[in-house]
């Protein structure tokens, strides 16, 4: 019974992360919808170039911190050794505000070096929205440990409310400041670029938002962890000196992991910037289309992936526990259900996103024309990234999880090298355009999920299902992918409205999608049943006849 109510608590907590990321993704879209609008694809670029600078600065300090400290807490809690667990937080707080506030620094008075000659500009306006967002990484790095302290604490609900609550300040910011800035230097000739620095500034002020939530939970939480501080009866606590220690060396290994991520996409920035300078390529089109790959294509595909990222964060703590206590069954059944979950989000939304690009594009950002052509074929052409991604993300938490810190940085650096070689080739030597990267975009996860797999056999004796995990739910996206592509072109030719044909369609697809899933017995009833709202979703099914 007790193993029982674990699964479902790691179910429970995956898929609390998972919505929650969901919610956060989705607010990003909307925003972005008059974000885009109000800044165009040359404000777009702009703002994207600033992001991918900034992403890999935060990576560099602080961003591995979260899981980090979620590990190390998790370890020390099943244990009750509370003493160790307040500590490592104390240092932690240290460790993560100095190297942030060393990285804000960093990037707001490299910003112009960064804008001429990286990105090879001569107006500068990559730096404008990049010194707005500079801040933001000391923030993070307050924010980043203690939403880690949570998650080691097997809560993930402090984490998920700050990251809506950050999105929702956001969203709200970013689109306002961004007009109110573009009014302002109306007549400046750099006015995208102001517009990008209002929503970089949206950004920041998330953030903050943020901070004050989970400052205020823990004050909060404050007198309860006084009371379990002094029942711990650990004789000898750890050294800080040594917490700062292990803090570092597991947060090299995370770092490198989630920089060969990040450096990919950064990678595509630079990558465009030098060889289509070398080309002749103007800056502001080598803006427009990177605005328009990273800024919408990349945004779309990032919802699904990021909530393969939240169910991978939320499932380490578990992951952890297993290991530890070397329940072999126990940790392999916890591997397959997080797969399990991240193959079910990932495939009918990479399907869906093919077969229904045009129409998302055009709803979601009312590309029309050269731009609606370009954003449907990235979406088309990339839109399985998202399944690799999803698996590749998924099983490198596990690796983390089962003290295999290398594996997912060596894998990495192995699938960058070829992906670099790759998007050269490609850029240089092809009339592809912008549309290497999205290959490139393919490729870099294909080969980071092909070597997961199988050293997760090797380290752990796994062995992946592929039945139920892959071929069922694949042959179930199948079905409702083409059905969806029918429902939305039959239901156009009755309407003619776009936006009333998608939602019928997606809608529809939903429902196709969760009746072949139990009539193809991809998903059991007792899965079903153990998660959230399960007891629902079995007796919708038994109502149907499906069960």
């Amino acid at each position: 019974m007790e193993a029982k109510d674990r699964k479902s608590n790691f179910i429970a907590q995956g898929m609390i992360l998972a919505l929650a990321s969901v919610i956060v993704r989705l607010i990003g879209l909307v925003y972005r919808i008059p974000l885009a609008k109000t800044i165009g694809d040359d404000g777009l670029g702009a703002y994207s170039n600033a992001f991918e600078v900034y992403n890999i600065a935060l990576l560099l300090s602080t961003y591995s911190i979260p899981t980090a400290i979620s590990k190390l807490i998790s370890e020390r809690e099943d244990k009750k050794e509370y003493g160790n667990s307040f500590h490592l937080l104390q240092v932690g707080l240290v460790f993560s505000g100095v190297l942030g506030f060393l990285a804000s620094m960093l990037l707001f008075f490299g910003a112009d070096f960064i804008s001429a000659h990286i990105f090879k500009e001569v107006d500068l306006s990559t730096a404008i929205p990049l010194k707005v967002l500079a801040p933001t990484i000391f923030v993070f790095s307050i924010m980043g440990v203690l939403r880690g302290f949570f998650q080691g604490k097997h809560t993930v609900i402090p984490t998920s409310v700050s990251q809506i609550l950050e999105q929702v300040v956001n969203a709200v910011v970013s689109v306002l400041a961004a007009k109110l800035l573009i009014n302002h230097f109306s007549a400046s000739p750099k006015i995208s670029a102001y517009g990008a620095a209002g929503g970089t500034l949206g950004t920041l002020c998330g953030a903050v938002t943020a901070l004050l939530f989970l400052l205020f939970v823990f004050f909060s939480y404050y007198p309860y962890l006084r009371r379990r501080l002094r029942k711990d009866r650990i004789g000898a606590y750890e050294d800080r000196a040594f917490l700062l220690k292990l803090l570092f060396m597991t947060t090299i290994p995370i770092i490198l992991n989630q920089t060969v991520y990040s450096v990919s996409s950064f990678l595509d920035s630079v990558l465009l910037n030098q060889i289509f300078d070398i080309k002749g390529v103007e800056e502001l089109v080598r803006r427009t289309m990177f605005g328009r790959y990273s800024g919408k294509y990349r945004l779309m595909t990032n919802v699904p992936i990021a909530i393969a990222s939240s169910i991978g964060m939320a499932t380490l703590p578990s992951i952890v526990q297993a290991y530890a206590t070397k329940n072999e069954k126990v940790l392999h059944g916890r591997i397959a259900q997080a797969v399990k979950l991240n193959m079910l989000i990932a495939f009918p939304c990479a399907a869906g996103m093919a077969v229904l690009a045009s129409p998302i594009m055009q709803f979601v950002f009312g590309d029309q024309g050269d731009a609606l052509a370009m954003t449907s074929r990235m979406m088309y052409l990339g839109a399985a990234s998202i399944i690799f991604f999803a698996y590749s993300t998924a099983t490198n938490s596990i690796l983390q999880g089962i003290n295999r810190m290398r594996v997912p940085v060596i894998h990495g650096v192995i699938s960058l090298g070829i992906y670099l070689i790759l998007d050269i080739v490609l850029l240089l030597f092809t009339p592809l355009g912008v549309y290497s990267l999205v290959i490139g975009n393919m490729v870099f996860p294909l080969v980071i999920s092909a070597l997961n797999w199988r050293t997760l056999r090797k380290e752990t004796g796994y062995v992946q299902e592929l039945d139920r995990t892959f071929l069922r739910i694949g042959l179930c996206t199948v079905f409702m992918a083409v059905l969806a592509l029918l429902i939305y072109r039959g239901v156009h030719f009755l309407t003619k409205s776009n936006t009333i044909s998608l939602c019928i369609a997606i809608f529809l697809a939903i429902v196709i999608y969760f009746v072949m899933l139990i009539l193809f017995r991809a998903v059991e009833e007792e899965e079903l049943a153990d998660m959230p709202k399960g007891t629902l979703f079995v007796r919708i099914a038994k109502k149907l006849r499906l069960l």
